[in-house]
């Protein structure tokens, strides 16, 4: 007699994809797959075409720095404003700007302006409606999935994501090794984001529930950072992720590393990281009927400095490419229980407020990694910048964990079946 799916050992472990039988979040991730390539494409394309002005890393940890303002402040405010608004035209619209933003970056580069200042600015202002979109589509999540099944929808949203960051920098690589490549790499962005657009545009009409919407100003922002600061879980998650973006970030490093440590390969190199998020991904199903969120969060987060740093010491580009995959899938198991965490302890009335804080940690983390290796590299060199401070992330992350008890406790009381 066979075996009944969903006892047989590979049921169990094989990616959960029972959030695709709703056809909003079928759709919202089909487009979101596609704005992802081409965001990765952009993402590669404008270090890359910044070293190649400037050969210099320290510039090039400066596009990291040049977004991170306006993703605090228009992660913070649109997180409010998606608490207090229709979060489906706040999400197109904010699509929309980095659509804008992508098409100027292709003028620049067919214009062949070659100003640093100019390509920083247009990171900056992408940024933040970056951020604005990221706040809005958290929040949209659970309300378009049930309960339960929010782990596996987040598993399907980063796993598409990470099949992005492997395919999107090969793309990248390839374009721009063109002639006019850069021309070529931000116009595929243009053309793929384009989907998004598409997929925002059908999305239902998604206001906000509670008992009474959050006026205006400032007010809201204080209210959503006083919960936080009050749960000790939701402050430790972001504490975490901050620690393991800031001290074990390596990608500033990657286009020099790949120019003089490896003669080339800047492709594989930002593409190792994914992989191994995409090769988790696909054996994830476990990751819904873990209970102790916290814990497993912490040990994520250490095994992903860990594997960082062993890849800083090696001289061969392939073994790096296997450490830096490692390193992706505990990343991924961490990005899940990251982003399950905050959406299931938070209030509806409050996710987009609590999302926006989230989209600052996730996405201004690693820019702050970003200067922070390419700072440390140019005063001290590789070594220390790679893989020194992932070994200080490793310790602070541990100790930090296991002193604050509410985190490392934590137990989910409904997990999938």
């Amino acid at each position: 007699m066979p075996k009944d799916r969903k006892s047989s050992p590979l049921r169990r472990i094989a990616l959960d994809t029972r959030p695709l039988a709703h056809p909003v979040f079928r759709r919202l991730l089909v487009g979101q797959s596609a704005a992802y390539v081409g965001t990765m494409v952009t993402s590669v394309t404008v270090p890359v075409q910044v070293y190649a002005l400037t050969q210099s890393s320290l510039a090039v940890g400066l596009t990291g720095l040049a977004g991170l303002a306006p993703i605090v402040i228009f992660g913070l405010y649109g997180g409010a404003v998606a608490d207090r608004f229709d979060r489906r035209r706040l999400y197109l619209a904010s699509a929309g700007v980095t659509w804008t933003i992508t098409l100027t970056l292709l003028v620049q580069a067919v214009a062949d302006v070659r100003s640093v200042p100019l390509i920083l600015t247009l990171v900056a202002v992408q940024a933040g409606a970056f951020a604005v979109s990221s706040a809005a589509r958290g929040a949209i999540i659970p309300r378009i999935v049930p309960g339960p099944l929010i782990p596996a929808a987040n598993t399907l949203y980063f796993t598409v994501g990470n099949v992005a960051q492997v395919a999107g920098p090969l793309v990248a690589g390839l374009l721009i090794a063109l002639p006019n490549g850069y021309c070529w790499a931000y116009g595929a962005d243009t053309v793929l984001f384009s989907a998004l657009l598409y997929s925002a545009f059908r999305l239902p009409s998604i206001l906000p529930t509670g008992p009474e919407a959050p006026t205006g100003g400032l007010r809201p922002v204080f209210e959503g950072l006083r919960f936080i600061a009050a749960t000790p879980v939701l402050w430790m998650s972001f504490m975490v992720d901050i620690m393991a973006m800031t001290l074990a970030m390596p990608t500033a490093l990657f286009p020099a590393a790949a120019e003089l440590r490896f003669g080339g390969g800047v492709g594989p190199l930002y593409s190792a990281i994914a992989l191994g998020s995409v090769a988790a991904g696909l054996f994830s199903g476990w990751i819904g009927r873990v209970r102790r969120q916290g814990r497993a969060l912490a040990l994520a987060v250490t095994a992903w400095a860990a594997a960082i740093a062993l890849a800083g010491t090696v001289h061969h580009l392939l073994a790096v490419v296997i450490l830096l995959a490692a390193a992706g899938a505990a990343d991924l198991v961490s990005a899940v229980y990251r982003e399950t965490i905050l959406q299931t302890y938070a209030p509806d009335a409050m996710r987009g407020r609590l999302q926006g804080v989230f989209t600052i940690v996730v996405a201004g983390g690693p820019r702050l990694g970003d200067l922070r290796a390419g700072a440390m590299a140019s005063a001290t060199g590789f070594g220390l910048a790679w893989t020194g401070s992932a070994v200080v992330c490793m310790v602070v992350v541990l100790v930090g964990a296991l002193l604050v008890r509410p985190f490392w406790r934590y137990t989910v009381t409904q997990v999938q079946p």
